[in-house]
């Protein structure tokens, strides 16, 4: 066990004969005893200030192991929101690719259904054509024969007979005014 301040307070020496000078020693024991309560109270103080810088080391390594598991978590995060982020660019580009191809796709059926159609019109004009062509030559047939003659003639007595019934129309009219 360390001695106290109070221990070398207390100490007595035996006397002898020639021994050292009685004032000198108790002198020097009180210096010792000062100095070595001294030293107590700084001793003290330097564990008080370990255990606070302790205190405070453990602050700094609490708060360090945070850090790095925030730094730990953030950098799982970032990973996660870029993995996701090329998962959803690839389902957009994806699903660009299948517009594309349905738009194409709906392109080229309204163009073979229009060519169709084209087509179809072309036939109905080729058919028209041959139609009022074959028309066209049975009227000049009918006009290069001798039928007309007869026609002409008929026309001409039909004239009069309707202007003679356009008079009479007439007549009648203006009498019922």
């Amino acid at each position: 066990m360390p001695l106290s301040p109070l221990d070398i307070h207390n100490k007595e020496f035996g006397r002898s004969f020639r021994g050292y000078d009685e004032d000198q020693v108790d002198d020097f024991l009180e210096q010792v005893i000062q100095d070595y309560e001294a030293l107590i109270r700084q001793n003290k103080e330097l564990e008080e200030k370990i255990e606070n810088l302790n205190e405070k080391l453990k602050h700094f390594t609490n708060i360090e192991e945070s850090l790095s598991k925030s730094i730990i978590v953030a950098q799982e995060t970032a990973s996660e929101v870029k993995n996701n982020a090329r998962k959803e660019a690839q389902l957009i580009l994806k699903e660009s690719e299948k517009n594309a191809d349905r738009i194409v796709s709906e392109a080229l059926n309204k163009s073979r259904k229009i060519a169709m159609e084209v087509e179809e019109v072309h036939k109905h004009a080729a058919i028209y054509r041959a139609r009022f062509r074959s028309l066209i030559h049975a009227q000049l047939e009918m006009l290069e024969s001798g039928d007309w003659q007869d026609f002409d003639q008929d026309m001409g007595k039909r004239s009069g007979a309707d202007s003679t019934f356009g008079e009479a129309t007439k007549s009648e009219g203006t009498s019922g005014s």
